[in-house]
């Protein structure tokens, strides 16, 4: 699988999105700098929406990576290169804006997130084996978002939070 580099990511505004604003470029697990770089950069982004608008936020983010994704999938020759990592940021926004407040908690959020992006339970598997588009990509990223907070709401009801 080629390895894209700095002129990859410039090269097109759907490239720089796709490939998470250059964390897809790390050598050492792509996804886990990705879901970093989504952790780093939610503070940021979160505070300047209401809840309610920063899940409006989510969508379209959701809807640009169908875009930019199939678009840097098609240019790499890999729908679901290991460099992009959209599909990993923009879920895991959601999950943050959904777990409680405090570092475990994130932290809690971030292992279990990238176990089931991993793992990719059911229907995450089967959406990762046979929707080789930019949608299907960002979605079975999505259901391992819905997986993990499933696990982060038991968590919160046994341990309070």
């Amino acid at each position: 699988m080629n390895r894209p580099g700095l002129r990859f990511l410039f090269a097109h505004p759907a490239h720089f999105i796709a490939l998470g604003f250059g964390s897809g470029l790390s050598r050492w697990a792509p996804g886990t700098a990705g879901t970093l770089a989504a952790w780093l950069l939610f503070p940021l982004l979160s505070r300047n929406f209401s809840e309610a608008g920063f899940l409006v936020f989510l969508a379209a983010a959701f809807i640009l990576g169908i875009f930019a994704v199939g678009r840097a999938g098609r240019a790499l020759g890999v729908v679901d290169h290991g460099a992009i990592v959209w599909d990993e940021i923009v879920p895991f926004w959601l999950v943050l804006l959904m777990t409680p407040a405090g570092f475990l908690w994130q932290l809690a959020a971030f292992i279990w997130f990238r176990f089931f992006d991993i793992v990719k339970p059911q229907p995450a598997r089967w959406i990762d084996g046979h929707m080789k588009t930019g949608f299907g990509v960002m979605l079975d990223d999505l259901v391992a978002a819905g997986y993990a907070l499933l696990v982060l709401a038991l968590f919160k009801v046994i341990f309070g939070g």
